[in-house]
């Protein structure tokens, strides 16, 4: 079956500094409907611009190889008119500041009708009283006030709610989640993951969720991609990427989490910096903060290869991955 979405050896181009830089490199990744994948990194691994690429809104001068297919077509070759539809009904976004993506101006209910009415010219009364079921759906009571209500009237965790009902309105095939629970509490994350994660689950769509947190990936996603310096670097499943890892910077990401079964003076830190996709050299781009580094992984790109059941990008796997494997049960043991 041919995935929903497909990415397939994808490289962006931007404007740094005045010199043409890469911000992505050779990123592919599929998925299928109704998965949910997570893509997984640290701040400035590309997460977001992956997510812009796949809707067209690059900054200005951007120049995008490779392809975008949603559904087997071409997204970077789309007319206009195809990707205004595509935005408005294919396609819903979930930001991480719920502040920045509802109109302060508009009350509630006004915001989640115009979409209706605009878009998909539904009659703005029948509109009304189906965003009201959904946000009673998304976990909002008093759904009838919370229509009259403006957003600064409503907490952070309620606004994202409204996000996702937002989202869910318009009856889209696939959710674009860019970390949206990162301004939100941990209690309220865990809530409103739930919702989310219901309400995918429900209507059949599938969901590319960005996001920092391992743990949080692990518990929603199908599939784990995991991205450093403009490339996905692992792509497995969560059982498997938390007791199996094939890639260096997936354990150091696992074994930098603070754990609730183990006491410890400090967390670990994954040593050195991390690196922007335009900074990579010649070889490996975690090389320079790699424990298993040898001289060629600085002067050979490693490819995204299939690996137990996954992918990897790493010249190493395979010699190092018992050491992988044994750091883990060694943090847990300690």
């Amino acid at each position: 079956m041919n995935p929903l979405l497909r990415l397939d050896a994808l490289h962006v181009t931007l404007d740094v500094d005045g010199e043409r830089r890469p911000v992505l490199h050779d990123v592919s990744l599929d998925v299928a409907a109704g998965e949910a994948v997570g893509l997984v990194g640290e701040s400035g691994s590309g997460k977001s611009m992956t997510v812009r690429s796949i809707l067209r809104v690059l900054p200005r001068g951007a120049e995008t190889s490779g392809r975008i297919d949603f559904d087997g077509t071409d997204v970077l070759s789309m007319p206009a008119k195809d990707l205004r539809r595509l935005r408005s009904h294919d396609l819903a976004v979930i930001h991480q500041d719920p502040r920045a993506a509802i109109n302060p101006v508009s009350s509630v209910g006004d915001f989640l009708v115009e979409a209706l009415v605009a878009n998909h010219r539904e009659n703005p009364r029948r509109a009304r009283t189906r965003v009201q079921g959904i946000l009673s759906d998304v976990g909002i009571p008093d759904a009838a006030r919370r229509m009259r209500q403006y957003p600064h009237e409503l907490s952070g965790g309620l606004l994202q709610r409204v996000v996702i009902a937002a989202a869910i309105s318009v009856r889209p095939r696939m959710i674009l989640a860019d970390e949206p629970t990162t301004a939100l509490d941990v209690t309220t994350q865990s809530e409103v993951m739930g919702i989310l994660d219901e309400m995918r689950r429900e209507h059949g769509l599938a969901m590319l969720f960005i996001t920092h947190d391992l743990e949080l990936a692990g518990a929603v996603c199908d599939r784990i991609a995991v991205m450093y310096a403009g490339s996905i670097v692992e792509e497995s499943e969560p059982q498997a990427l938390e007791d199996h890892p094939r890639h260096p910077y997936s354990r150091l990401l696992l074994d930098s989490r603070p754990r609730i079964d183990q006491a410890a003076d400090r967390l670990e830190v994954i040593p050195g910096r991390p690196i922007s996709a335009f900074e990579v050299g010649p070889g490996c781009a975690l090389a320079p903060r790699c424990p298993h580094a040898e001289p060629r992984c600085t002067a050979t790109v490693p490819a995204l290869r299939p690996t137990g059941g996954g992918r990897v990008r790493c010249l190493r796997s395979e010699e190092i991955e018992p050491v992988l494997r044994r750091s883990g049960t060694e943090v847990r043991d300690a």
